[in-house]
């Protein structure tokens, strides 16, 4: 069957979307045109109010519709604690563990294939950042990928110089994970970040 030219827009439109495919996208624009035009209508306003309201907060660099974020305007925040991530899904979990200091949102992680190195990211305004504000220390709280670590790693090398103490989020075993079913990678950065017991 062949789509309209606006029935296949929608579809293509849609499909820019992570995880969603040719079908997913035909079932969603189908489902929108023939039982929820309303629903579609809103969907439609509150996509152009947030392309068209939604920015960057000046400091943290999270998505914001204010010029400082919540976060960075909340007084009551460590100030001496800076977590750096690599997207603003990454603040949502950590806010979620209870964490109190502050952050620097990267743009991804350095993947020189996809054509990302340390300016497309975001790592000069980091030292800027980190220079101006002089927090005691800088967790480092990258994904446990390849990517991740070598993003970690080049931001450790470049801090280094500063008088900040630097550390990098702990990987190894899930909590209620069994070792059988933990792959030998996860399992060796496990074993290297192994912390002596307080008898």
């Amino acid at each position: 069957m062949s789509f309209s030219p606006l029935i296949r827009q929608l579809i293509d439109s849609l499909r820019i979307l992570p995880g969603v495919g040719q079908k997913t996208a035909q079932r969603m624009a189908l489902q929108l045109l023939e039982r929820d035009r309303n629903g579609g209508l809103r969907l439609s306003q509150a996509l152009q109010a947030a392309m068209e309201g939604v920015g960057r907060c000046r400091q943290c660099r999270t998505l914001s519709e204010d010029e400082l974020c919540p976060i960075c305007a909340d007084p009551r925040r460590d100030a001496g604690v800076l977590c750096v991530v690599q997207s603003p899904m990454d603040v949502f979990a950590v806010e979620q563990t209870g964490y109190r200091g502050r952050y620097f949102v990267l743009r991804g992680n350095l993947s020189p294939l996809d054509g990302l190195g340390p300016e497309a990211i975001g790592i000069p305004e980091l030292v800027d950042y980190v220079t101006s504000s002089s927090p005691q220390e800088v967790i480092l709280a990258t994904n446990p990928t390849v990517e991740g670590e070598a993003t970690a790693h080049y931001i450790a090398q470049l801090l280094g110089a500063q008088n900040v103490a630097l550390s990098r989020i702990a990987h190894g075993v899930p909590l209620g994970g069994e070792l059988e079913l933990v792959d030998g990678g996860t399992l060796a950065h496990a074993f290297a970040g192994r912390k002596p017991l307080q008898a």
